[in-house]
């Protein structure tokens, strides 16, 4: 039964070859070229006829020995010949070795090829060695395979220069290396590490799709014209640590594999790495991107580092995702900063980075936190972020600002702005210009709320809060409080609801606003009561007397805003503090404001004033029908003396003192008299009625007491419906 053989036959050589050696593998023979005015090629000449073709050579001659095998020997003895005299190094003209194989060292150290050089297809199985090579025409290494080391350090290529499919199997040194025409290494596999430190690109370069699977080094390399690194595949690190790129760098789809690095690297057009995957490290420390500088749709899936760059231009991370911490910290961006529709999955970190011109900055959404203290933002811009956390500690806002978040707990301690700036919090998602919604990934369950941690040290005289949370905001050090503007919802803190039970007995707190403050200088108090908020660590101690300006202040922002009863609740706050001051509160104006708190909660708690009114009403109704009111009315008499004779007759009315009550003194009759005197007393009015001396006194202290607590009940009241 026959087989049909499905691999390609290998075809002959397009020059007349020497076919010696047939055998099934090379049903050709040898393809080397015959040697000229011989049938054989170089390496199968006979002894006499090689001698006499190399004697004939002399430095600067063209040679061809494409498809012919050599051994270290023969090609020195190849090379001699051609070497120059006064350097001792060959001197070549056009050399084709085509489709060549070097069997061992292939050395051509400090060669110079005036002419073409062509090893296409060439095989070099030992080391081969073109240290310090100058190659004055083309060079072409197109689909060589180098299976030991190549070595290139310091040549020269003044023209063009193909390494288009070339396998280096061995490492590959490019060391100062200087390619004057353009250079391409498209679909180039690197297989052991790959050095170009140093070496100077002056024409086009072309990487496109080469694969480097060892480590690739282009430390301090220069490339001066377009260098083309689209859909390379870097499997370990990549390093382009001060590499200058003085025009475009296309780094589109290529994958790193293992850390890329890219620190102190110019970039003086521009810089795309757009759909890159770094899936390593990516370290751009101190890189200048001159132009713009485009990362849109990449990927970064373990830390990347941008510390200390410089963005001259526009810098475009649009869509990308950062799988890892990112590290802008120190960056300049002077122009626009594009995070629209970026996604990090952990941190974004932008300390002390400055934005001299940005007019937008994401929207973007952050899985942990977003810091940007000690940043400075140059002009106008509106931030939208989503994240858990937000940390703006002495960020600079040096023109009009806007901050629109989602999820975010907010740090703003010492921030610093000149112009009007508003933090707000958006109730939906984020959306693009395309109209698409901002996909949110893992912060979608949890409450979209905007929470203020701190404003301390913040001169809130341009500040305006939107439905922001402001249940655990710091507020102590905060300048200017009173001019803040809170519109829409932003909610406070409250004191513990229900009985609570205090030393034995049970403790009930009216509900108002309060200041996380408060709840931490409470709930470290000897007796506090459960439910008052405990301080976390590294916030800070404060008491009373630091605690009652915030609570004025704030009291005048909410006035300011007509809004009167959430004015009250702050009022309320403020005499509380004073109230518990024992350093810049006397023990007399303590003791005042003790009975003021008690009697009607600081006029502001209508039940309290209307609860004591009702006691002391009670009270004197009870005393006035055991003590006050006389056992019965006094009766009036009329006496007078009838002249004799008659005439005029002059009556004196008198009346008997009213005396003390004996017997059942509690009546439903002496009741109504009573009710009747109190009442009367609570409008400081007199109800005619006759009293004993101690009913007297206590009618007195009732129109002095009662109208008090009458007028502190409607106060209260008048305080929680005023407008």
């Amino acid at each position: 039964m026959s087989h049909t053989n499905s691999d390609p036959s290998p075809a002959p050589p397009s020059w007349p070859h020497c076919g010696e050696g047939v055998s099934p593998e090379r049903p050709f023979g040898c393809p080397g070229i015959h040697v000229s005015g011989h049938t054989a090629c170089l390496a199968h000449l006979p002894g006499p006829d090689r001698d006499a073709y190399l004697a004939g050579l002399a430095p600067g001659a063209d040679i061809d020995h494409s498809g012919t095998p050599f051994t270290p020997s023969l090609l020195t003895a190849l090379l001699d010949p051609l070497r120059d005299p006064a350097t001792g190094h060959p001197h070549l003209g056009s050399a084709v070795f085509e489709s060549a194989t070097f069997n061992g060292r292939a050395v051509f150290e400090s060669a110079t090829f005036n002419g073409r050089a062509v090893f296409e297809s060439a095989t070099f199985k030992g080391v081969a060695w073109f240290g310090s090579a100058v190659f004055e025409h083309v060079a072409g290494f197109r689909s060589a395979v180098f299976e030991g080391n190549a070595s290139f350090g310091s040549a020269a290529f003044k023209r063009d220069t193909v390494f288009g499919l070339a396998a280096f199997q061995g490492q590959a040194e490019f060391e100062a290396a200087t390619f004057e025409g353009d250079v391409g290494f498209w679909s180039a596999v690197f297989e052991r590490p790959t050095v170009f430190d140093s070496a100077t690109f002056k024409g086009d370069t072309r990487f496109a799709l080469a694969t480097f699977k060892a480590v690739a080094r282009f430390e301090s390399a220069t490339f001066q014209r377009p260098a083309v690194f689209t859909s390379a595949i870097f499997m370990a690190g990549a390093v382009f640590d001060r590499a200058t790129f003085e025009h475009v760098a296309l780094f589109e789809s290529a994958t790193f594999r293992d850390e890329a690095g890219f620190q102190w690297s110019t970039f003086e057009e521009i810089a795309v790495f757009e759909s890159a995957a770094f899936l390593g490290r990516a370290v751009f420390v101190s890189a200048t991107f001159q132009d713009g500088a485009g990362f849109t749709s990449a990927a970064f899936r373990r830390d990347a580092w941008f510390g200390s760059s410089t963005f001259q231009n526009d810098a475009v991370f649009e869509a990308v995702t950062f799988q890892n911490d990112a590290w802008f910290d120190s960056a300049t961006f002077e122009g626009d900063a594009v995070f629209e529709a970026a996604a990090f999955e952990r941190n974004a970190w932008f300390d002390s980075a400055t934005f001299e011109e940005a007019l937008r900055l994401g929207p973007l959404v952050c899985a942990e936190q977003v810091r940007l203290s000690g940043a400075v933002f140059g002009g106008p811009v509106i931030l939208s972020i989503a994240a858990r956390h937000l940390e703006c500690r002495r960020t600079r806002w040096s023109s009009t600002a806007e901050v629109r978040l989602r999820y975010a707990t907010v740090d703003f301690a010492h921030a610093v702005f000149e112009y009007p700036l508003t933090i707000a919090a958006e109730p939906d998602p984020f959306v693009l210009a395309d109209g698409q919604q901002v996909a949110e990934g893992p912060l979608s369950d949890a409450a979209a709320a905007v929470r203020m941690a701190s404003l301390r040290g913040v001169d809130a005289a341009h500040l305006v809060l939107a439905d922001v949370d402001l249940s655990g905001c710091l507020f102590t050090g905060t300048v200017h409080l009173d001019q803040v503007r809170l519109e829409g919802n932003c909610s406070f803190a409250t004191v513990p609801s229900g009985a609570r039970w205090r030393a034995g007995h049970p403790v009930r707190f009216t509900e108002r606003r309060t200041l996380a403050e408060e709840h931490h200088w409470r709930a470290g108090q000897p007796a506090a009561v459960p439910g008052w908020n405990t301080t976390a660590s590294g916030v800070g101690h404060v008491g009373p007397a630091q605690l009652a300006p915030v609570y004025r202040a704030l009291r005048k922002a909410f006035e300011d805003g007509k809004n009167e009863p959430g004015a009250a609740d702050f009022y309320y706050g403020e005499m509380e503090m004073r109230r518990h001051d024992r350093i810049g509160t006397s023990r007399a104006e303590r003791g005042l404001l003790h009975s003021y708190w008690m009697l009607s909660g600081y006029g502001l708690r209508a039940s309290r004033a209307m609860g004591w009114l009702a006691a002391a009403m009670l009270a004197t109704i009870v005393l006035l029908m055991g003590f006050g009111l006389p056992n019965n009315d006094p009766k009036q008499e009329a006496t007078g003396t009838v002249p004799v004779g008659g005439g005029k007759v002059t009556f004196e009315i008198g009346k008997d003192d009213p005396r003390n009550p004996t017997g059942n003194r509690f009546t439903g009759e002496r009741f109504e008299k009573a009710l009747n005197v109190t009442l009367n007393s609570v409008v400081f009015r007199s109800a005619d009625q006759d009293l004993t001396t101690a009913g007297t006194y206590i009618e007195m202290t009732s129109r002095l007491t009662e109208p008090v607590l009458l007028g502190l009940a409607v106060l209260a009241v008048r305080n929680r419906v005023k407008r």
